[in-house]
């Protein structure tokens, strides 16, 4: 028997939550296999099977067990056809010859499987893309339960009946809060509890970046092999004025002042499981390409849990944009220890007054929360007209102005 114990995930981190078994007790595991995922409280991984055999679990999902924790036994005598001939209870009943296998359309992954049963959606209802149109555990995430038709009732009195008890209900949900949430509820609290923060606000006209990207999008892709997005013209517009304004870019540690001669920015990115920050490191050297490609890295991993702890600490400048899911205008929480944070928001058409004219502009506002007790707000006012600067004016960014 091969054990399988808890990884370490990082120094700070002591205790995991074993989120959930991706197969089943009994079930035959392949080498390196994902076999379940564990939740701590920064990011959620999946441990891989040591030897191909047959696994025997040994902690329930949603128990939380210290670091180096055997949660799980591999037998590796065992073979494919005697471990899943085992993991049949003897009292169940004996396969129908139309029984799925493997091998046969729809027929979804362990994982997907479980999804799809969260979700009460029929694996034989999803369009699988995986070899010989296996259900895969993104077409399984991606997937949407069908809507029911509702049942028509021509009695006005009825209908407003039936109305009224599918638009209220007295039940209550409870569930328990995830280690990673408990994490980003400890850290915003601890944010404005600990931090002199304020908040400074402009407006950029999109014109100029918004024709470049019109201009060079299809020839920038080509290229490179990523889509031109705002995200990197705001990210290098920030380095370019992290160097102007240092103070933006450091951190007070304890009695001291800590300048960074870097720009590691982190980059929220919303989960299914939460708010997370990876760090793109030193940003201030990266073109508009590199700076793409890696932003498209990160937010992919970071969406499907497999971001390292490393991955997400000791950035100096965080980027948030709430504008993707339609904010006009928001008050971001520093990232703590960080001293700023950058809060893009959507772009609107407004009228705008130009060399005495007025004229429709695709106008975004944007936010700069920062810690006052480091950050003067001549500073932090004249970061963000820097950023609105080079925005509105692009070339500016070529020249470093």
């Amino acid at each position: 028997m091969v054990d399988v114990k808890v990884p370490s995930v990082g120094e700070s981190i002591s205790e995991v939550t074993l989120a959930a078994w991706l197969k089943k007790d009994g079930d035959f595991v392949k080498l390196d296999e994902a076999i379940c995922s564990i939740e701590s409280d920064k990011a959620t991984l999946e441990i891989a099977a040591p030897k191909a055999g047959k696994l025997k679990v040994l902690i329930k999902e949603g128990e939380t067990v210290a670091i180096g924790t055997k949660i799980a036994e591999v037998d590796e005598t065992a073979t494919a056809g005697a471990a899943s001939s085992q993991a049949v209870p003897a009292s169940a009943p004996q396969a129908s010859s139309e029984a799925k296998t493997s091998s046969d359309k729809n027929f979804p992954s362990p994982a997907a499987a479980k999804i799809l049963a969260e979700k009460g959606i029929e694996a034989n209802a999803v369009q699988g893309s995986g070899k010989d149109g296996r259900v895969t555990k993104s077409d399984a995430l991606s997937a949407s339960a069908p809507a029911k038709a509702p049942e028509v009732d021509h009695s006005l009195k009825n209908l407003a009946q039936q109305t009224m008890a599918s638009s209220f209900s007295r039940e209550v949900k409870r569930e328990k809060m995830s280690g990673l949430r408990k994490t980003i509820a400890t850290r915003l609290v601890a944010a404005k509890n600990t931090t002199a923060m304020l908040t400074t606000f402009n407006e950029v006209d999109m014109s100029a970046v918004m024709e470049i990207r019109k201009k060079y999008k299809d020839s920038f892709k080509e290229k490179h092999g990523v889509g031109l997005g705002f995200m990197s013209f705001f990210t290098k517009a920030c380095t370019n004025a992290l160097k102007q304004f240092p103070a933006v870019n450091g951190m007070i540690d304890g009695q001291e002042l800590i300048y960074h001669n870097y720009a590691d920015v982190g980059v929220a990115v919303s989960t299914p499981r939460g708010l997370v920050v990876p760090v793109i490191r030193n940003a201030e050297s990266m073109g508009l390409a590199q700076i793409e490609s890696k932003i498209i890295e990160l937010a992919g991993r970071a969406r499907d849990g497999k971001l390292g702890i490393d991955e997400m600490q000791n950035g100096t400048f965080t980027i948030t944009n709430g504008g993707i899911f339609g904010s006009m205008l928001s008050t971001p929480i520093i990232n703590i220890p960080q001293s700023a944070i950058l809060g893009m928001h959507n772009i609107v058409e407004r009228p705008v007054a130009v060399n005495g004219q007025v004229v429709i502009r695709p106008i975004m506002y944007v936010a700069l929360s920062y810690d006052h007790r480091i950050i003067d707000g001549r500073e932090s006012v004249s970061f963000l007209k820097s950023v609105k600067e080079q925005l509105e004016d692009p070339s500016r960014m070529l020249l470093d102005l």
